[in-house]
């Protein structure tokens, strides 16, 4: 049966190329006015979060460290999208509390290197074997011990945030999709990941709600083997349905290269590897500091190119890929400028970086290395508000 002509013209004007439905679904081009700002690409959040992350590597000044941490938390604040992969910062802020009260519980039962002369209480010491001398339980805890631990402690909190940080603001699902060539096949898997816990929890949540409208029980044992073989079977009819749409999109093709370009793509991916986890270890210990970057920056140039050669032999293209525009850049910019200017105030004056604990004086803190801090707060002032009517596009 024919629409009328009327009805048809109607519907058009209702669903037009620039609607706002057609917009959502990708179909058409939205207004100029409710189209939402492009999002950073989420390799210069993470790239910023953890430029970051290495300048609090570089220092135990609990004055600097909570700037740094004031300075991730701020960006947080303001640019975090409401999707629900942005909630996690705040279990990253309890995992941070939480090391820093295991740190100090740990100092005040099993002592603290650190000699001290002010004693803040006296714990019941446990006598201990001659063998394992060395090693107390019990006995006076000092504040100088305690201020110890507490500024180490708060380094691994601040990197803690950091991650935290990153985590909150890049979109994983547009980060996998950004991954190399040669990464293609570890990125679809963990994007399998991702997709599978939220909808087994759905299913579970839906099974129950279902078995309580009809008066059966869905708590204790019985409830529970009643409702995990359906949750089974909707996963396995899930697994099924994906692999046929991955079969049917020629997922697994490789193209045919050279076995000289094979071994030379493993022999850069492999030495990059080792490089990176080299020049890793170098930033986060003091002795390292004069071989760390250079041995970093020459593990990531080898993987990288171990990565670029061994995406010769995926054979796929992308949909819309995130641009990595000057916004990027800045953003990047301004983690690294963090780090570089904490690493040289480290060279010139590392007494204000380690503030000492014995004798036990209050810590100062240095202006140009706070001042070089709050060069992480431009990604809070050169990014586009996150929309918050809007789902962020993925």
């Amino acid at each position: 049966m024919r629409k009328p002509a009327g009805s048809r013209a109607a519907g058009a004007a209702r669903v037009g190329w620039g609607s706002p439905l057609l917009g959502e679904l990708g179909g058409g081009t939205p207004s100029a006015p409710g189209r939402a700002p492009t999002p950073l690409h989420p390799g210069a959040w993470w790239l910023w979060a953890l430029a970051l992350g290495t300048a609090a590597t570089r220092t135990t000044n609990p004055l600097l460290l909570a700037l740094l941490t004031a300075v991730s938390t701020y960006v947080v604040i303001a640019r975090r999208p409401t999707a629900p992969w942005a909630r996690s910062y705040s279990a990253f802020a309890k995992l941070a509390l939480t090391v820093i009260a295991v740190r100090l519980a740990f100092t005040a039962l099993l002592g603290s290197p650190i000699p001290g002369t002010h004693t803040l209480l006296t714990l019941p010491e446990v006598p201990l074997p001659a063998w394992a001398q060395g090693i107390r339980l019990g006995g006076r805890v000092t504040a100088e011990g305690l201020a110890f631990a507490l500024y180490d402690a708060m380094k691994l909190a601040a990197l803690l945030l950091c991650v935290g940080a990153a985590n909150a603001l890049a979109n994983p699902t547009r980060l996998l999709k950004s991954l190399p060539g040669a990464l293609y096949e570890a990125g679809v898997a963990v994007v399998v990941a991702l997709t599978f816990a939220p909808n087994l929890i759905a299913d579970v949540h839906r099974l129950r709600a279902a078995r309580r409208l009809r008066g059966r029980p869905d708590k204790g044992v019985r409830g529970l083997l009643q409702v995990g073989l359906p949750v089974l079977e909707g996963a396995l009819e899930r697994s099924v349905a994906l692999a046929a749409a991955m079969d049917a999109r020629g997922y697994g093709r490789t193209a045919q290269v050279p076995a000289r370009v094979r071994r030379l793509t493993t022999g850069l991916t492999l030495t990059g590897l080792l490089g990176v986890c080299a020049g890793t270890y170098g930033l986060l210990t003091a002795a390292g500091g004069t071989y760390g970057v250079p041995v970093l920056l020459a593990g990531l140039a080898a993987a990288c190119a171990g990565l670029w050669l061994g995406g010769r032999r995926s054979l796929r293209t992308r949909y819309r890929p995130d641009r990595w525009d000057a916004r990027a850049w800045l953003v990047t910019g301004s983690g690294v400028a963090v780090a570089a200017l904490m690493f040289l105030a480290g060279a010139r004056d590392p007494a204000a970086l380690h503030p000492g604990v014995v004798p036990l004086t209050a810590p100062a803190l240095p202006l140009w290395p706070a001042a070089a801090v709050l060069l992480g707060l431009l990604p809070a002032f050169v990014t586009p508000a996150p929309p918050t009517s809007r789902k962020e596009p993925s």
